[in-house]
């Protein structure tokens, strides 16, 4: 049994739209980005490094505090949190 040609369009459709999806991005596009480490990776510096995450809830005036000072912060968010923790328990 023979399909309509719309069908047959329709299928070369989803044929075409699965490969598109299914391809990386070329090389070219991502030049000049810096090296993307997967999730994975980065744990396993931040473990060899001797980081540990450690989550907590904060009231959202002191987040906002500290993402103001951090910006200014060689270390950033994580190392102005780690100095701060150091002060206030030595």
């Amino acid at each position: 049994m023979s399909m309509k040609k719309t069908d047959l369009v329709k299928n070369l459709a989803k044929k075409l739209d699965g490969r598109m999806k299914s391809a990386d991005v070329p090389g070219r596009f991502a030049q000049g980005a810096a090296e993307l480490v997967d999730r994975r990776e980065q744990r396993r510096r931040d473990t060899a490094a001797g980081l540990v995450p450690f989550a907590c809830k904060l009231p959202a005036e002191l987040v906002k505090r500290l993402n103001e000072r951090a910006a200014a912060f060689d270390g950033g968010v994580n190392g102005l949190v780690a100095e701060a923790l150091q002060r206030a328990l030595a």
